[in-house]
Order: C-alpha cells, then structure tokens, then sequence
C-alpha cells in the first residue's frame, strides 16, 4: 500500500493464500492494550470478507471502556494531506480512520485481533454481476456527514471523480485506471474532474439513486471490495469541496477536524452526527485527540517510557522506540505491559534511480555494498525489523525466504571487495552518488554507515538531507537529482498486482509514482501485462513474486534492505490499544482513558 513513516512507507501489505483472502505477518511477543497478554499470531488467522451482518453497527463495546478524556498523540512527522484523495502514506493511513468512512474498511477485533473486510459507507463488500464486470453497492440509512446532511451516492461519486482532477496526485489510482484507463490515460475521461458539471457515463459509474453505486468494468474485477476500501473512495459533499478541503476535510466518521495547525499539530473532536448504529469498526469513547508533531523518537520514548502527568494519556500511531533506548524499555516490565512488537506489512528498500544511475553493473555494485544490518541497526535492529534479501516481503504468498542474491544476510555490512570488483569492470571507479534521506535522526545516522560502505566499495558519496514532512514529494519527482533514496512499499490488498505493476512497471513513470526507481523495461512490462490478465488471482499470486525475483536480478533497481517490524509504547491511563495490521500502526478506533 503504500509509505510506512515510522520509515515513511506507502498503505498494507496483505497475503493470498489458496482458498482464502487473507493478510499474514507474524507477532514477535509484546503487550497486549491492557495486560501483556501475548497476543495470536497474525499468520494462523486472516482477512476475510465479512457478511452484512458482519457490516451492521455498532461496533462491539470494549470491556471496562469509559466515555470522555483527552489523548495526546506523540507523531515524529507532521500530515501533509488531511484530504482522502491524496493520503497513501502510513501515518496519515492510520490517522484517517477517526474522520474519513469508506465504501469498504478493515474491522479489526479489539480482543484477537482477527481482521474482516466489511461494509463501512456500504451494507456490505458488494455484489457482483455480468462475470466480474459489474459491481454494485448500497448505502447504509443513517449516514450523515458532521454538519448533519445526509450522505448519498452523490458525494460517494464525488469523491471518486475528484481524483481524476490534475490537483489529486498522491492517492493511490486502482479504481480510476480499472474504470478509465492505466497509467495516467485515465484523466482524459474526466479532465477538470467534476468541477464544471460533468460527470462519468453511466455505462461507467452509475448513480440510479441516492442509495445505490454501480461501477461497470470492461474485464472481471475480482478485487474491487478491497480497492474501494482505500482512503480515496469515501465520500466527499461537493458543495464543501475547494482548494481549502485538504485543511479542513468534512467528517463522516466519529471525530471531526477541529483544529489543524500545519507542522505543527491537529486536533480530533467528537462528531456529533455520526451514528454508532451504522460503524461495525469504529468507537468513540474519548473526547478528544490532541495530535502533535515533531516529536522524534527519543522525545516520545522518553516522555512514554517515564509515564508521567499528562504523558499518562498519551500514546503515538506511528511512532517506533528510539533505538538507543530500547535496551531500557526490555529492562522495564512495566513498560513492557504497555507496548507491542508486531511485524509491518512494509518491505524497506532503497531505490537507485535508474534515470540517471543507468549502468546496471554500477546498480549492481550499490547492491553488493550496501550495508544492509549496519543500517537496521540505526532504526533498533532485530526489533525494529529482520535484514531483507527480497523485494517481496514475508507477509506474500510464495515469499521465498531463502531468496538472497546479493548474500545480505551473509554479509550485513555488505561485500565490498564484491562491489569494488565490479565498479573495476565497468570502468566506473569512484562513481558519484548522491544520496538523499529525511532529516530524522535514524536516517541521519544510517547515513553515515551508507557513506561509509559505498566509500570503501569505490564510490564517491554526496550526501542530501531533505524534510521529512515533504521527503517523498521530492524523490517522486521523475526528473529529481538524487541516485539513491529510501522508499518502501506494501501490497494494498491480498494481490501482488498491486506490488510488482505499482513499482517496477514502465506505465507508472510519472510524478509521484511509487515507481521511485523509473524502471521502464519493455522485457518486464510485457510480463507485468501477462500476469495481469490471469483471472484466477491464487494462479497468479506465485506468478508475482517470481516477477518481483526477476526484476531484482535482471534489473537492479533497488536494494531489499529490511522487513519492518513496529516496537511502539503508551501510557499507562489509556485501554483500547491495538494493532492495525493492514496498515502497520497503531489502531486509534477503540482507545480510551481509563
């Protein structure tokens, strides 16, 4: 899915096994919200498509919850986009959840931890028709928007044909290029979106009444319940729309925005028309969550760790245990019963941009020399994720563990008499490389272990720190000036159609793509076009990855450094912590203060 920003990681990563669509990651121990209690592992349970029933409100009562109280937020990075059309990044995923309703959404079991896809705006995840062409969807009675108009399929299409607007850049684009056309050809259906009156034929996005949304696609669409689950597909009122909605987004789910301070906070209050009755997946016991930036890893540890005052009522959605301090916290049992240790569904890499690094023996010797553990280690080591050899991830059907071309487990500090012996043969020794990373202090330490191994392999290493609240606008840009950056990904739902086409195919080379290293290769374009037109989607699920295993040896285009995992703390005055595995963070739908 997208950004994980405890790295800045892009929305979740969820596994297809046969018969069943599921999400699998492994538990690595930690508390449970209220007792230590180790929660099950994620990797004997699963996704599955909920009923109607199972779509039907209110979400079930969390014991010895309690009404009112503040919660403070502790977020190293500040939100960019409070506007669902343009969130894919991992904080503002989680963050979204207390304001913004979707057609679909993850019910996540406040005691197991079990996680459903059900109806949220919709009575369920929808019905299909005409062999997979056709999907059709209901609106909940009840819905209501926070100044109390009703919602309707209205500000559902709205919301959807907005995106084809130039203005929205950064959401994800499965339903716009399903319906319109891939890459950015879709567009061209709807140019000024539908700010002067048009809209998308009926034979495309149908609207036949305020209660039903009937999309029409020109192939079958197996994935369209977990596509209109994304952040984008809500609903937006299109009188409230303007250049200002990014600001102040109107609420259709239990908080509202009440004050939003760019860089510098948020604050959440209770949305009085949003109605219990109609939410299988949210709560809304707290008054209030005061959200406030800036804070870096060592600030919230400590202020979390310390558990005083106010800090008792305090927690963070995304925000990792310094890696400094995490031998203290093991030492703590009491801080241990208030914390959690899970596996993200985020592969970490770091792209090389082969727009301008484009000799692929130099791509190849970036691989061989990068240090994979040395870096782990900057962001906690084993806690905070396990050295990578793949770019498929752990948490994908057919992920194959022993899969290591460029030996990083064998080497974690990298092969640099390896890497040296190939800059040699490509006539390139000392090779400039400019290497950009967010100005955190993780990242600014591990680049100093990036600096230093690439140095020894031959490399000559300019370093560019960039802001982390704007960090992957700037390596989105196709013509930007770097040859090396950070990025991460997840798949968005139980697919890998929607990892190895997002990242690695030539058609998304484009600003604010996700495909960070431009890869462009008409041999693995046409193999992306071949697996996509398998129509069993657990036939295609191995397919994917022995792509995404190609595309890291043919083609070098970034370097699998870690499988993220999140060690996170909270106070002790505040129940209902549990752990979002689609998006890899902490769930704030069932907080409260004790």
């Amino acid at each position: 899915m997208t950004v994980n920003r405890t790295s800045n990681v892009r929305t979740c990563a969820i596994a297809l096994a046969t018969g069943a669509l599921v999400l699998t990651a492994c538990s690595e121990g930690g508390g449970s919200s209220d007792d230590n209690a180790k929660e099950p592992s994620m990797a004997a349970q699963g996704i599955t498509l909920g009923t109607a029933a199972d779509s039907t409100g209110p979400a079930k009562e969390v014991p010895g919850a309690k009404q009112g109280g503040t919660v403070q937020v502790l977020q190293r990075d500040a939100y960019e986009y409070l506007d669902p059309g343009q969130i894919y990044v991992s904080d503002e995923l989680i963050m979204q959840t207390v304001y913004n309703r979707t057609l679909t959404n993850y019910q996540v079991d406040d005691k197991t931890g079990r996680t459903k896809l059900v109806g949220d705006l919709a009575t369920d995840t929808g019905t299909s028709s005409d062999g997979g062409k056709t999907w059709t969807y209901k609106l909940k009675d009840g819905l209501k928007f926070q100044d109390g108009t009703p919602i309707t399929t209205k500000d559902v299409r709205h919301s959807i044909e907005r995106l084809y607007h130039k203005s929205q850049t950064n959401g994800p684009t499965y339903l716009q290029q399903w319906l319109s056309g891939e890459g950015q050809s879709y567009r061209k259906a709807l140019p000024d979106g539908p700010y002067k009156g048009d809209h998308l034929p009926a034979s495309v996005l149908d609207t036949p009444d305020d209660k039903t949304l009937i999309f029409h696609f020109n192939q079958p669409r197996a994935e369209v319940p977990f596509a209109v689950a994304m952040p984008n597909i809500g609903a937006v009122p299109p009188d409230k729309d303007s250049p200002k909605y990014n600001k102040k987004p109107i609420s259709s789910g239990p908080y509202k925005v009440a004050n939003f301070k760019p860089g510098k906070g948020i604050t959440f209050v209770r949305n009085e028309h949003w109605d219990p009755k109609t939410d299988p997946i949210r709560h809304q016991y707290v008054d209030k969550f005061e959200v406030s930036f800036g804070h870096q890893w060592v600030d919230s540890t400590r202020r979390l760790l310390a558990d005083k005052g106010a800090d008792q009522h305090a927690m963070t959605w995304n925000n990792a245990v310094d890696p400094a301090q995490i031998s203290t916290v093991l030492k703590d049992k009491k801080a241990l019963a208030r914390s959690l240790t899970r596996t993200q569904p985020y592969v970490d890499v770091v792209s090389i941009n082969t727009s301008r690094v484009k000799n692929k023996k130099v791509r190849e010797a970036l691989a061989w020399a990068f240090p994979n553990g040395q870096y782990l280690q900057q962001y906690g080591g084993p806690k905070a994720g396990e050295i990578a050899g793949s770019l498929v991830g752990p948490t994908l059907k057919g992920h194959n563990k022993g899969f290591d071309p460029f030996q990083k487990k064998k080497y974690p500090g990298g092969n640099i008499a390896k890497a040296k012996e190939l800059l040699k043969e490509a006539g390139e020794e000392g090779y400039p490389i400019v290497y950009a990373y967010g100005n955190d202090k993780p990242a600014q330490d591990a680049s100093v272990v990036v600096e230093r191994a690439l140095e020894s392999a031959g490399f000559t290493v300019e370093k560019k720190e960039l802001d982390r609240g704007t960090y992957y606008t700037q390596i989105g840009k196709v013509n930007n000036t770097y040859d090396l950056y950070r990025s991460s990904w997840s798949a968005d739902w139980p697919s890998g159609s929607t990892v190895v086409p997002t990242i690695y195919g030539g058609k998304n080379v484009y600003d604010d793509s996700p495909n960070y290293s431009h890869l462009n290769s008409p041999a693995i374009n046409k193999e992306i076009e071949r697996i996509a037109k398998i129509e069993d989607v657990d036939q295609a699920a191995p397919e994917w990855v022995t792509l995404g295993e190609r595309i890291l040896t043919e083609e070098i285009p970034q370097v699998p450094v870690f499988y993220n995992r999140l060690f996170t703390l909270w106070g002790s005055g505040i129940g209902g912590v549990k752990f979002h595995e689609p998006y890899g963070a902490v769930d704030p739908t069932a907080v409260f203060v004790k």
